[in-house]
């Protein structure tokens, strides 16, 4: 059984602990070489029963990391989408490793051409900690579709739901099929420079930029999953207060800890006071009371208690309007109220960093053009919402942006679909996973061209004469 605790290792000794469980993994892929349909399939079922079997346990774990995390968060955020993409990938599973045919050119027949999935080996997974079970195990699922070997490093910041993931893997693999490593940013660095065939890391764009340098020595192949504003264009023939709770719904859930939330709201001039009233009344009714609410959850450290507080403060002192529903005895819970900016600078933090927090400051724009300048001024963001009921205007902004997903009339849901790829665009990320494109991601495409008994290719070569020169007139020309 791996150690249940970071505390019964020694820092010191985990990297080498990562490299004894990388050398099992990649010796078992030389021995025993890529898994049956049925292993794949028994290793989503086990996995699934695991997810059920601890799922009390599971919450519990991550709402201890959190200090309070709201049990639906959790259900809905994490178990829901993880479960759910365990049974798509599962019905789908058969026909996506069934080689594909393709057309063998004229002068190359008789011959038959396939592509061929295979695994790529061995897969590495650096984990967050605003979601320590589906940005986990959500790669994992499709690292196993696809055949791989998984080593998995959680955030030192969720280090019980670290102890009972690995605890639970061991109870369903050996270490030499999955693996958890356990440890902090040193660790972290260690296992993003070991001789991966592939690493996914989900994280800041920072640190991703350190994660794909370590890479780079062994030309390991990354996928990045990083953050970035994700903006929200309310347009204006769409219900101001139905936009308001939705975007609220979004923008508060998991206090704002999530990658794809709502960073800043664009919203027509004339309406940018109104709309902040309704989303802070939306807000009061989603949560009467923030201290004691076990419904909203709480910053998951002191120190981004502390970042976020002062980029409150600072907008504050910068002549911005800060409408914030006050709820004395919050921040012992290390809870932040939901928090509206109004008139914030531009150059203020709020809008220049991801803000992964229950803050929204609200942007004013003129016309639907001024809002798209604004949104193009930025690095591309890892999502977009638009709310809009009139199609042509949509399809519009979708034409005129660019971001790694959207959801039209709703935030983040894309997302949680299990046939829609999750992935960034530029500053926020590379590559994308969920579903058939994360097997893909992760397996490799293998050419293969089986030349018939009758194949005559072999005639066209040195010395080259007639033949040679009737072939090359047939397709080049004269």
């Amino acid at each position: 059984m791996v150690a249940s605790s970071t505390s019964t290792v020694p820092l010191a000794a985990v990297p080498s602990e990562a490299e004894r469980i990388f050398a099992l993994q990649r010796a078992a892929v030389a021995e025993q070489g890529a898994p049956s349909h049925a292993e794949r399939v028994a290793a989503l079922d086990g996995l699934r029963v695991l997810l059920r079997k601890h799922r009390r346990a599971l919450v519990e774990a991550v709402s201890a990391d959190f200090g309070n995390r709201a049990v639906a968060e959790t259900e809905l955020g994490e178990l829901m989408p993880l479960i759910a993409g365990i049974k798509h990938v599962r019905r789908h599973l058969g026909r996506w490793m069934k080689p594909q045919r393709r057309r063998v050119g004229l002068a190359f027949r008789p011959a038959a051409a396939r592509v061929a999935y295979q695994p790529l080996g061995v897969v590495g997974v650096l984990a967050p900690w605003n979601y320590p079970l589906y940005l986990t195990l959500g790669p994992l699922i499709d690292a196993l579709a696809a055949g791989n070997r998984v080593m998995l490093k959680p955030s030192e910041l969720t280090p019980r739901t670290t102890a009972l993931l690995q605890s639970m893997l061991g109870e369903l693999f050996d270490q030499d099929r999955v693996a958890v490593v356990t440890g902090g940013p040193e660790v972290a660095a260690h296992f993003s420079r070991l001789a991966f065939d592939h690493l996914l890391f989900t994280g800041s764009t920072r640190t991703g930029r350190q994660v794909m340098a370590a890479a780079a020595d062994h030309l390991t192949p990354v996928t990045l999953e990083l953050g970035g504003k994700s903006p929200v264009l309310l347009c204006r023939d769409y219900p101001l207060k139905k936009a308001a709770r939705t975007i609220a719904i979004g923008k508060y859930f998991n206090a704002g800890q999530t990658c794809v939330a709502p960073d800043y709201a664009l919203v027509p001039a004339d309406l940018a006071d109104a709309f902040a009233e309704a989303v802070l009344q939306a807000a009061a009714e989603l949560y009467p009371t923030v201290a004691g609410n076990a419904d909203y959850t709480s910053i998951i450290a002191d120190r981004h208690y502390q970042r976020l507080i002062g980029m409150i403060e600072e907008a504050r002192q910068g002549g911005a309007r800060v409408l914030q529903r006050g709820d004395d005895g919050a921040g012992a819970e290390r809870k932040i109220a939901p928090t509206v900016l109004v008139g914030v600078r531009e150059d203020a933090q709020a809008m220049r960093e991801e803000i992964f927090g229950p803050i929204l400051p609200i942007v004013a724009y003129d016309d639907l053009d001024h809002a798209i300048r604004l949104i193009n001024a930025r690095p591309k963001p890892l999502a977009l919402y638009c709310f809009s009921t009139d199609h042509a205007k949509i399809e519009g902004v979708l034409q005129r942006t660019s971001s790694g997903g959207a959801t039209i009339n709703g935030t983040m849901l894309h997302v949680t679909q299990e046939d829609l790829p999750f992935g960034g665009v530029g500053e926020s990320g590379m590559g994308a996973y969920h579903g058939r494109e994360g097997f893909q991601r992760l397996s490799h495409a293998r050419a293969v061209l089986e030349l018939s008994r009758f194949n005559m290719s072999d005639r066209v070569a040195a010395p080259y004469g007639k033949l040679t020169r009737m072939v090359t007139r047939m397709f080049v020309g004269k």
